[in-house]
C-alpha cells in the first residue's frame, strides 16, 4: 500500500469518527433526556440535551478538522486544497467558538475570571483553619 493510500484510509477513518461522535452522541443526549425528563422535569431535560448534543457537535467537528487537515497535507498538498482547508477550518472554527460560548455561557477567556468569582462568592467549608 502506498503512502497517499495509507493516509486516505486515515483520512477516512477520521471522517468516519467525526459522523458516529455527531450520531451516537446526539442520540444518546435525546435519550438521556428522554429517560431524566420526569425526574428533572421539561426545562432541565431540554437543557442538558441541548449541552450534550452541542459536545458532540464539537468533538465530532474535532475530528472532522483533522480529517480535513491530514488530507491536504498529505495527499493533496497544493494551493487550492491549503486555501480550502483554511477556509473549512475557519468556518468550523467560528462553529466551534460559537458552541463553547453557547454551552458555557461566556466567552473562553472570561471563564478563569468568572470561575474565581464563583468560589470567592462560596463559603469556605475547610473546619481544619481554627484548629492548632
Amino acid at each position: 500500500m502506498s503512502f497517499d493510500g495509507l493516509m486516505e484510509l486515515v483520512v477516512r477513518g477520521f471522517e468516519i469518527g467525526g459522523v458516529l461522535i455527531l450520531v451516537v452522541g446526539s442520540v444518546a443526549a435525546f435519550v438521556q433526556a428522554g429517560m431524566s425528563y420526569r425526574k428533572v422535569g421539561p426545562r432541565r431535560a431540554y437543557e442538558g440535551a441541548r449541552r450534550n448534543v452541542g459536545r458532540a457537535i464539537l468533538l465530532g467537528l474535532e475530528f472532522l478538522i483533522i480529517a480535513d487537515i491530514v488530507l491536504t497535507i498529505t495527499v493533496d498538498p497544493t494551493l487550492e486544497s491549503a486555501l480550502a482547508l483554511g477556509l473549512i477550518v475557519l468556518v468550523r472554527t467560528f462553529l466551534s467558538f460559537s458552541l463553547e460560548i453557547e454551552l458555557e455561557g461566556t466567552l473562553p477567556w472570561r471563564r478563569a475570571a468568572l470561575e474565581r468569582e464563583r468560589d470567592r462568592d462560596q463559603p469556605s467549608t475547610d473546619t481544619s483553619a481554627g484548629r492548632a
